[in-house]
């Protein structure tokens, strides 16, 4: 019985090291994503990276003594402060952020990449026409919901239906201008209409975003979209978008910055979700990939998460409002 205690002590004492080397080592190896894209592509893990921090806390100081306890829970410290460093000042901003009371006239947006292997597009597709938005931006458009969503909805925009280019925007208003970025000579999945409205006419775009890794297609994107964009009227530009980034990496930091606009998605966890792998379905989403941003002229009303639908991604439904 002895042996088989201190063999499970052992076991927990070199889990809790092995927790702190790892998640330390990646935590603070994403504080170079400042300078470098490549370590940049750690940081939208951070939550893993502090889970392990965290880990190593708790084994280490259970399960350790004296120099081996002060070794495994200092290194566990060291990827909580890491991660807290990268983490803190959304997770500030999200615990600051004001709602409003709903009005009538408030503008409802759904952003939802609705993805290509959708297990239940019937149930999807009942959801979107339930939530009666007057804007949906939907990313890797296909089959039934896309067919059913033009017939609700009078006005919508692709970006041209070239290949693995889904991204389309549906709306009630009048769409007085539109186009995709493609046609544009611009390598973006993503597309733009100029909506009519009698508060003053503004402009909706949607984008996806290539995946972080590897690093550099994702940064080009984003400089493209930022250019792109420049043309409309700032103020009451509204974008959204399956960014495949998260608020804590460097890259999207910039892109806040470059763009001008506020995001409103905010600490917002949006994948995985449904079917993760051959064998289980995602727990719970705990990535803030997809995002949407709005200009000044306008204020939030309320920011909310859909359910699990069929895709590897929850819908994000934001109330906008312009006084």
């Amino acid at each position: 019985m002895d042996l088989l205690l201190r063999l499970l002590s052992l076991f927990f004492r070199g889990t809790g090291l092995m927790l702190g080397v790892v998640g330390t080592g990646f935590a603070v190896a994403c504080l170079g994503g400042v300078f470098s894209d490549r370590l940049d592509a750690f940081t939208h893990f951070t939550p893993l990276w502090l889970a392990m921090g965290v880990g190593a806390i708790v084994l280490g100081w259970i399960f350790a003594r004296q120099g081996e306890r002060a070794t495994i829970v200092g290194l566990g410290g060291a990827a909580v402060l890491a991660c807290a460093i990268l983490m803190g000042p959304e997770l500030l901003a999200a615990a600051g952020t004001k709602r409003l009371a709903a009005r009538p006239d408030d503008l409802k947006i759904i952003q939802f990449n609705i993805w290509h292997s959708n297990e239940t597009p019937e149930r999807t597709l009942r959801w979107l026409l339930e939530q009666d938005a007057d804007v949906v931006v939907i990313e890797e458009a296909s089959g039934p919901v896309v067919k059913a969503l033009k017939a609700y909805y009078p006005f919508h925009v692709t970006c041209d239906g070239k290949k693995r280019c889904g991204t389309m925007i549906f709306s009630r208003k009048r769409m007085i201008a539109r186009n995709g970025f493609y046609p544009e000579g611009r390598e973006l999945a993503g597309a733009w209409a100029t909506l009519a409205d009698p508060k003053g006419d503004f402009t909706v775009a949607g984008i996806h975003y290539a995946w972080p890794v590897p690093a550099g297609p994702q940064q080009q994107q984003s400089k493209r979209l930022t250019d792109a964009v420049a043309r409309f009227d700032k103020s009451s530009l509204i974008l959204t978008g399956d960014f495949n980034s998260t608020p804590w990496s460097f890259s999207l930091k910039r892109q806040d910055k470059a763009l001008g606009l506020e995001r409103r998605t905010r600490a917002l966890p949006s994948w995985p979700s449904g079917r993760f792998s051959r064998i289980a379905d995602a727990p719970a989403p705990f990535l803030p990939i997809d995002h949407v941003y709005a200009g000044k002229a306008w204020k939030t009303v309320s920011v909310t998460r859909g359910p699990a639908l069929g895709s590897d991604h929850r819908p994000i439904v934001v109330k906008l409002r312009r006084d």
